[in-house]
């Protein structure tokens, strides 16, 4: 009997995250406490499910896929909050979201054209800055630090947050500290961008040279 992909634990965990982006989506114009906790919540287990995969030996193409899209997707529905929220921004944000959509799904179809399970899986022939990007600490550094200077601006909306010292609330403190993060994030979407289409581009050297030799 065949196993039911569907029904692998970490795909269980992947329709979870599902359901509190969504919650997070319809709590956003109104309740930004219990959406950031939602939003927040779902990323987080983005970190879960990859352990569940390794542990129960259930990695899969589907789960991989489903959570690409999960991030990809949430981010993207924030980032339109946040246009809406910060108009005189939104050509840095539709920029933000066109590059993280683009980057991450060639570099996905360049993966699985090259016959790996996941965007992750980066050998050690590949791009040395995205080796460093997707060991375990850096990746979950630069994915929790963009999530949360994200989710921080769109708190940034409704009140600085609880107030620190010299009167700076906990917010823009906590935004300051992850802007960095977040932009360096960005610019190795670019440097996925540019492999994903190195890969591609070798494919379609490889496979023609192929053919011409057949002929």
């Amino acid at each position: 009997m065949s196993d039911n992909v569907y029904l692998f634990v970490p795909n269980l965990i992947g329709y979870g995250r599902i359901v509190l982006a969504i919650m997070s989506f319809w709590f956003m114009p109104y309740d930004p406490t219990r959406a950031t906790l939602c939003y927040l919540s779902s990323a987080l287990l983005d970190s879960l499910d990859g352990h569940a995969a390794r542990l129960l030996g259930q990695s899969s193409k589907f789960g991989a896929m489903l959570d690409m899209l999960t991030d990809r997707c949430a981010t993207m529905c924030l980032l339109v909050v946040l246009s809406q929220f910060y108009p005189s921004y939104m050509i840095l944000f539709q920029l933000s979201m066109s590059l993280d959509i683009a980057s991450h799904w060639l570099f996905m179809h360049s993966t699985m054209m090259k016959g790996s399970q996941s965007h992750k899986a980066i050998d050690l022939s590949g791009n040395p800055i995205l080796r460093q990007y997707y060991t375990k600490p850096v990746l979950f550094v630069m994915c929790s630090g963009n999530e949360l200077f994200y989710s921080m601006l769109y708190l940034l909306h409704f009140n600085y947050g609880p107030t620190l010292l010299f009167g700076i609330g906990l917010w823009q403190l906590i935004c300051v500290l992850t802007f960095p993060i977040a932009a360096v994030k960005s610019a190795i979407s670019a440097v996925h961008l540019y492999a994903a289409s190195a890969n591609i581009v070798a494919i379609d050297v490889a496979e023609r040279e192929g053919r011409l030799k057949d002929n």
